[in-house]
């Protein structure tokens, strides 16, 4: 099939904005490779930009006004002409877009899975109580909670090398790190480190979890359609979608304790999701069967029950507390 963008005025070199972290890069350098398949033509200038999220240096983000700060800059640099593209991990950007702004696509999903890594063969049911979990993510910490309230979630930055140093030197018993940064670095397996991964349905990952967020400025049309065709993934496209307006109809934001999975079952698609509290003694979870043809409407049909059936309660006074 003859591309759709053959006979477009696509300029001859797109300019795209990353992060300069380790596993920015590697996203980065996984989305050219596929972008050059499809467009061998087109040269690709990668852009290194900075974000509030690199240096600010607190133990949470929260405080410094959640992971939105890993994508100011970048979204700034978007609206300016600056660049054409960003590539982002997908469970980084609000529920909500800056005006003008757009995900183009959705390239395939990684392991979304979360995964608990400690210096034994040991799970959440049966690591020792009292045991420190390194965790800085509100939705682990309301789940850990919630499964076993006499472990204590300690609060982990750094990169994903930084945090198994962490561990290995026993600052923490355990930690908690996503599949999908794992795999895209292709760290090579540790003798002395175990890695329990915890299913979706047992243990909900963030909204966008594994997912990659190729954002361009929304008028860009001839730029989105060529992102498309060289990356789009059907199912991740319906899954994401159907996350990502659950997120922002229950009107959190990617650092609340809330979580929602979504994935295709045959000519259906399974969501779950989750709204708890900061110390996981109360919570919503809710798993639903909707239309695979209407994502954001399941997203935001899923989003209002969550919310009538008590989330709404647990998020009016987690953000209560956050103004006091």
């Amino acid at each position: 099939m003859e591309s759709f963008v053959a006979s477009q005025k696509l300029p001859e070199k797109l300019k795209l904005g990353t992060r300069g972290s380790a596993l920015a890069l590697a996203q980065t350098e996984w989305v050219i490779e596929k972008f050059r398949r499809r467009h061998p033509k087109i040269a690709i200038e990668k852009k290194v930009i900075q974000t509030s999220g690199d240096t600010f240096k607190g133990e949470l983000l929260a405080e410094g006004g959640g992971k939105g700060l890993f994508v100011k800059e970048i979204e700034e640099a978007l609206l300016k002409g600056e660049i054409d593209f960003a590539v982002h991990s997908l469970k980084d950007l609000p529920g909500i877009l800056p005006n003008d702004l757009a995900l183009a696509c959705f390239p395939k999903r990684e392991d979304a899975r979360d995964c608990l890594i400690s210096k034994k063969k040991e799970t959440l049911k049966t690591i020792a109580g009292g045991a420190r979990i390194g965790t800085s993510s509100p939705r682990r910490t309301s789940q850990i909670l919630s499964l076993r309230s006499d472990l204590k979630t300690m609060p982990i930055r750094g990169n994903i090398d930084t945090r198994l140093k962490k561990l290995e030197v026993g600052e923490y018993d355990a930690i908690f790190l996503a599949m999908a940064g794992l795999n895209r670095l292709a760290l090579p397996p540790h003798p002395s480190i175990f890695y329990n991964r915890l299913e979706p349905e047992e243990f909900i990952p963030a909204v966008g979890q594994g997912v990659l967020g190729i954002e361009t400025r929304a008028k860009d049309g001839v730029v989105i359609r060529a992102l498309q065709e060289a990356l789009e993934d059907p199912h991740t496209a319906v899954a994401a979608k159907a996350e990502r307006i659950f997120l922002a109809a229950v009107g959190g934001d990617c650092y609340s304790p809330i979580a929602a999975h979504a994935q295709v079952k045959g000519n259906q698609l399974q969501m779950v999701c989750w709204i708890g509290s900061t110390d996981g003694k109360r919570f919503i979870r809710l798993q639903e069967t909707g239309d695979l043809l209407k994502p954001e409407m399941f997203g935001e049909t899923l989003a209002k029950k969550a919310l009538s059936s008590g989330g709404q309660i647990i998020l009016n006074e987690i953000f209560a507390n956050k103004t006091r």
